[in-house]
């Protein structure tokens, strides 16, 4: 892994569906193209394969995305937004420089990965997420 790999932003999904957090990680990843792609982790469900979020599995997530250059999360669903804002309230619960990025889930999460498969910074993940927002389909 070169120094440049190494400092990748790193996603992590987290749904209350392991499935779901799965298959748009996937998706994501593979529409990020060719090439070193940034690291991507879903956090889905709960211990016991339930529908829910778990502040274990989205801790353990950033931490295996984590490669100093900072963590973008991103969530489904309102309590799966109150447990990550309970885990940087913690402050200690999850890597430095982890951020919550309000963006949709499956358009700014391939977005998120693929300008952070560019070797984007924090800033420009996190603001291509959010641009999503603005993606039409009509």
């Amino acid at each position: 892994m070169s120094d440049t790999d190494e400092k990748r932003v790193g996603i992590v999904l987290v749904s209350h569906s392991a499935a779901v957090a799965a298959s748009v990680a996937d998706m994501a990843t593979a529409l990020a193209g060719g090439g070193a792609t940034a690291p991507v982790a879903a956090a889905g469900g709960t211990e016991d394969g339930g529908f829910g979020t778990s502040a274990e599995r989205i801790s353990a997530a950033a931490a295996s995305v984590d490669r100093g250059a900072g963590v973008a999360v991103l969530m489904d669903l309102g309590s799966a937004v109150l447990t990550v804002k309970a885990l940087l309230a913690e402050g200690d619960e999850l890597p430095e420089n982890t951020r919550l990025v309000d963006a949709p889930f499956v358009e700014g999460a391939v977005a998120a990965t693929v300008t952070a498969s560019t070797g984007a910074d924090l800033a420009a993940v996190e603001a291509a997420a959010k641009e999503a927002y603005a993606y039409r389909k009509e």
